[in-house]
């Protein structure tokens, strides 16, 4: 236990009175951002790969809008590191995929090789060792582009789609992302279309040999036996491919596309996230779809939703986050104790609970059968693919809200998160039980993200929103998700951030869990949590943790301290009793002293991820409502006089 605040009452008051009216004009900037149905959505920002790959599919297409990707190249140019590629995240070290989909949209937009940045770009891929050496996704888009021979990338035969259940691989067995990227590209692996390409341009230059002399293009994504006995049935379904029956084929293209036509979502595209609906539009044209058809429009209208264009610079965003960004706020302005009598909270929460999936049974019904729909999704739309981190927040939201307006949907979505729980204990974000880790071996897994298994924290948001609601009534479900919660312990006494960069997301999401279900939060392996949030603190007062993280030999990384992770430390550390703490007071004198404009605090970094290790968020709201929850929790447990928080989040 760190040494507790001066009982200096002037020092109190003073701090508390910059806490008011920090959050007095935080939260009036935030209310004026809502949109006029109810909703906040805030830009949500990757790498350089979206971007990116919206220039190659124009290209790939015959659909060139100069335009756009003038404003876009702008910012593939901005976000160049000083190593001369791109990152995976803001001042990342750097990456080889990132940088040859970048170099090479860049090329297609009309930016010469011998552009001082474009010679930059060209030196660090060449020294990483070449375009050849990229992963199976960039790998796949120079095939198309002919960029490189088709055994550069394994095999995967859309025969895939007509596999049985029981079988090892089936697409049930991976994520719902995996799942929706994968069954369009199915058909594009068969069909071997090529690239449009107008303006002819090749990258021949990043490759260290010739891409038709490269032999070795597939290598053991992992290491291990898995991986090598992977690689060999790659050998056999390479031979064995070219054989098989063309009857089977056109029923595995037709099983495909029925799989894809469901699902497209309407504007708010297949699953909602980029790859999977560029996979779909090119699937579409490969299929031989007229251009007017209205499939392919309504896909090709859905990626052009996700662009954000402001001035002379712009980027495509991988999906878009509303039902996300709304509850956290409704949550950050009801800590805020806004009075809410201009109804920004009410039309919020109708908002939300509009948004209820109640009549469609997502893919998820395949590992839970007879279950009831009830969860809430990430984007606008997506009702095949719910995701249960989104339900739990948005659940909480709407209890605290009214509980009895709005019992049926917290009913309905407790349902459908007791019915998703996991035979571990813990939850998935879109599946259960998605737990076939020996998939992630197969050399297309080269990503290491096929599943969707469970994961700390968001068990955390679950078994919160559970003891919210009846911790009695939940008893056993909850004590399963403990368990799991104090299995999934780090040594050091960190739980590991999934969803959010990383072990201080984490172990925020897990302590307000255990303060949630009435935990005793002196309790030892409780302790050694906190002591490993203490002790990550900054020397400024913040806390700061660098994407690299999540690579074993980086842990505990900080390049600088972010307002977003600040707040999640000061809220995990109120949640287990330290409201007292310095670690807390500095964590807010933080908060206070940081730049700000409004209701926005300065922060450039990513502190979310979609993928460890691949594929790196950065949440433009997270930096605004999160400093506004942790100030106004601060202000209601010193001014309460308590130190138990009533939420589950």
């Amino acid at each position: 236990m760190d040494a507790l605040v001066s009982d200096n009452g002037s020092d109190d008051e003073a701090l508390l009175s910059q806490v008011e009216s920090t959050i007095a004009e935080a939260r009036d900037d935030l209310k004026s951002m809502q949109e006029e149905d109810g909703h906040w959505v805030f830009d949500l920002e990757a790498d350089a790969t979206i971007p990116a790959e919206f220039i190659l599919l124009n290209h790939y297409l015959d659909e060139i809008d100069d335009e756009t990707e003038s404003k876009i190249s702008c910012y593939l140019r901005a976000i160049q590191g000083d190593h001369g590629g791109w990152p995976l995240f803001y001042n990342g070290d750097f990456n080889l995929s990132a940088s040859i989909k970048a170099y090479f949209a860049l090329k297609l937009v009309g930016d010469t090789p011998d552009a001082e940045h474009m010679v930059r770009a060209r030196k660090a891929i060449l020294a990483a060792g070449g375009a050849a050496h990229s992963n199976v996704f960039t790998r796949i888009t120079l095939a198309l582009f002919e960029a490189v021979p088709w055994r550069a990338v394994p095999v995967m035969p859309v025969e895939i789609m007509l596999l049985p259940a029981w079988f090892p691989f089936h697409l049930s067995k991976i994520s719902y992302w995996s799942r929706t990227v994968l069954v369009p590209l199915l058909i594009l692996m068969a069909l071997k279309p090529r690239a449009q390409n107008p303006r002819g341009i090749s990258i021949k230059e990043l490759f260290v040999r010739a891409p038709e002399e490269e032999e070795r293009y597939l290598v053991n994504p992992t290491g291990s036996a898995w991986g090598e006995i992977f690689l060999g049935i790659d050998k056999v379904l390479r031979k064995v491919e070219p054989m098989l029956p063309r009857s089977a084929r056109d029923r595995a293209i037709k099983a495909a596309v029925d799989f894809v036509k469901p699902r497209l979502n309407g504007e708010d595209g297949l699953g909602g996230i980029f790859p999977a609906m560029a996979n779909a539009v090119m699937a579409f044209e490969a299929l031989g779809y007229p251009k007017d058809d209205p499939d392919l429009l309504v896909a090709k209208r859905a990626i052009r939703n996700l662009l954000h264009i402001d001035g002379k610079t712009g980027f495509c965003q991988p999906c878009l986050s509303p039902i996300w960004d709304t509850g956290l706020v409704v949550h950050s302005l009801a800590e805020a104790n806004a009075s809410d009598k201009t109804g920004e909270l009410k039309r919020a929460a109708e908002w939300l609970a509009d948004k209820q999936i109640l009549d469609v049974e997502g893919d998820w019904i395949e590992r839970r059968p007879g279950l009831r729909p009830g969860g809430w999704p990430f984007e606008y739309s997506n009702d095949y693919y719910p995701d249960v981190d989104d339900t739990a927040v948005v659940a909480l939201a709407l209890d605290r809200m009214d509980r009895e307006k709005f019992r049926e949907n917290v009913e309905r979505a407790t349902e459908w998160i007791l019915g998703m729980q996991s035979k571990n204990g813990g939850w998935g974000s879109f599946d259960a039980d998605n737990n076939y880790d020996y998939l992630n071996h197969i050399p297309f897994a080269d990503h290491g993200a096929l599943l969707d298994p469970p994961t700390s924290d968001v068990t955390a948001r679950c078994i919160g929103m559970l003891a919210q609601f009846d911790s009695d009534a939940h008893a056993e479900p909850i004590q399963r998700g403990v368990d799991f919660l104090k299995a999934e312990q780090e040594t050091d006494g960190s739980w590991f951030g999934r969803w959010g960069t990383n072990y201080v997301y984490g172990t925020w999401s897990v302590l307000c869990a255990l303060n949630a279900v009435g935990e005793d939060m002196q309790a030892p392996y409780i302790r050694k949590g906190v002591d490993w949030l203490k002790a990550q603190q900054g020397d400024d007062g913040g806390w700061g943790e660098d994407g690299a993280t999540y690579w074993k030999d980086a842990k505990c990384v900080n390049k600088a301290s972010t307002a977003s992770q600040t707040s999640w430390a000061v809220l995990g550390l109120m949640a287990a009793e330290e409201k007292e703490s310095t670690s807390v007071e500095r964590g807010i004198r933080f908060l206070l002293e940081s730049p700000r404009s409004g209701s926005t605090w300065e922060e450039p970094w990513h502190t979310a991820v979609g993928f460890p290790k691949v594929f790196y968020l950065k949440y433009h709201g997270y930096n605004v409502y999160f400093p506004l929850w942790a100030l106004s929790r601060y202000r209601n447990m010193k001014k309460g006089n308590t130190g138990k928080v009533p939420f589950g989040l």
